[in-house]
């Protein structure tokens, strides 16, 4: 069985799949809204990609693909120098966090029942 990719989060995890500009599926889940939530409390790529226990060139990749993904960017960055670089989410960035989230609730109240009733099935091992 293969192995879960958030095995800390137990329960149901939402994905949206999404088209990109190029026509190519794109999904928008757990970990890159972990990411945005990380950048708007950091102020930065490379703390929030530490806090989350990934590499700075795959969280600029992520924030890459989100900044393709809509009608405009999520995350503004400004390069590093002798002040430091920055990040920060821009309005539609804390509103398509704050609309994935409010799926997530949404999924977990409507799942909640289904839930309890996959659980009390499980073996004795789970």
């Amino acid at each position: 069985m293969p192995s879960v990719r958030h095995p800390d989060r137990l329960g149901l995890h939402v994905r949206v799949v999404l088209r990109d500009a190029a026509g190519h599926a794109v999904a928008l889940g757990p970990g890159k809204a972990d990411l945005l939530e990380a950048i708007g409390e950091t102020g930065s790529i490379a703390a929030a990609g530490r806090r989350l226990g990934m590499s700075y060139k795959r969280a600029w990749s992520l924030v890459e693909t989100l900044n393709t993904m809509f009608r405009g960017p999520l995350v503004d960055a400004a390069k590093g120098g002798a002040h430091g670089g920055g990040a920060a989410l821009t309005p539609l960035g804390r509103r398509i966090l704050s609309a994935y989230r409010g799926l997530e609730a949404n999924a977990a109240r409507a799942g909640q029942m289904p839930l309890g009733v996959i659980r009390r099935a499980l073996g004795p091992s789970q």
